[in-house]
């Protein structure tokens, strides 16, 4: 997170919220696509895959939009508000969708566990700057 901060104070551009708490979005969001990637690697590393279907797909969803609303927040020059703000909207939606069906899973999947409580950091910071 240090970096990202860094990066958004030495920006010569204003950023349209806190960097402080860009930073610590951005820094959930990544969080989070790994959290989802690895845990739909892991769950195909499970021995029956099949239940685990619908976790994998809501996983690599839920990654391919936290990874695309982290690099859209990353860049501030212009910012297109009402974009970013509608990008906020549909990754806090899948967070919340990937933390449901990976609750699903928890009690026999620690990955699932652990991968649930990143989305629903994440959905709450994604909340957080939609204020």
């Amino acid at each position: 997170m240090q970096t990202t901060l860094n990066m958004l104070k030495t920006h010569p551009g204003q950023t349209w919220t806190d960097p402080e708490r860009l930073a610590g979005a951005i820094a959930e969001l990544y969080s989070c696509a790994q959290a989802c990637t690895t845990c739909a690697d892991a769950c195909l590393g499970e021995k029956e895959v099949q239940p685990l279907v619908a976790c994998i797909r809501t996983n690599l969803d839920c990654a391919d939009i936290c990874l695309a609303t982290g690099a859209m927040l990353s860049r501030v020059t212009s910012s297109p508000t009402e974009l970013l703000r509608s990008m906020l909207g549909a990754c806090a939606k899948a967070c919340n969708t990937c933390a449901a069906e990976c609750s699903k899973h928890s009690s026999m999947h620690e990955h699932c566990r652990v991968c649930a409580d990143v989305c629903r950091r994440c959905e709450k910071s994604c909340r957080d700057l939609l204020g």
